[in-house]
């Protein structure tokens, strides 16, 4: 099974809408520890992605996957520009004059994203940040694409394993962004960042 430049479209459009019919909820979240503006946030940088998708409707998969990048990173000025804009980018990176994508290169593309995004922060796994939710993500990508289940099966292991890896953020101190002034009360809220990178995870793999 390979993955067209038109499925990629679908996928982010999917994400977006997943990301914005939660976008309340984020900012929730994110009152209990930071500015409570992620969803606000959030929903700029998808509008600017699906504008950017639908612009670029026609071209590779990677000038697509650039392109949303970019418009993300011009969105906004915070740190989820930046993080989400990367992220973007490094996918686009891998996939660069592509039309169509296999297993391999579909993991590939999110290994590419992730170690893009993480030239952006020095936050590791357990440190209450949307890399929490990213790793467990494309990690258990990887190997479901190794194991030789299907790009569809796979992204749904994906998407359970960055929900999961979400959920587990209430047990840990927050130790980057404004939260972390708080100490050991950051402990008890799911952080806002790796819900949102859940979701978008949710959105891929509810398009295929």
């Amino acid at each position: 099974m390979t993955i067209t430049a038109e499925t990629i479209q679908t996928m982010i459009l999917s994400s977006a809408t997943e990301l914005r019919s939660h976008h309340e909820e984020l900012s929730v979240l994110d009152s209990a520890t930071g500015d409570g503006d992620h969803g606000t946030t959030i929903a700029r940088a998808m509008d600017a992605v699906v504008k950017a998708a639908q612009d670029k409707a026609s071209e590779p998969i990677g000038e697509m996957l650039h392109a949303c990048g970019w418009e993300i990173m011009c969105s906004d000025g915070g740190s989820t520009g930046p993080l989400y804009g990367s992220l973007y980018m490094g996918m686009g990176k891998a996939t660069k004059g592509k039309t169509e994508l296999t297993g391999e290169d579909f993991a590939a593309m999110f290994e590419e994203g992730m170690a893009t995004l993480r030239k952006q922060t020095k936050a590791e796994p357990g440190d209450k940040t949307l890399i929490d939710a990213l790793v467990p993500g494309v990690e258990t990508l990887r190997a479901s694409i190794d194991a030789g289940k299907s790009i569809p099966e796979a992204m749904a292991d994906s998407a359970a394993a960055a929900a999961a890896g979400a959920a587990k953020t209430c047990d840990y101190q927050a130790k980057f962004g404004r939260a972390r002034n708080l100490g050991e009360r950051s402990i008890g809220p799911v952080d806002a960042g790796a819900t949102s990178m859940s979701y978008l995870f949710a959105g891929f793999a509810a398009a295929l």
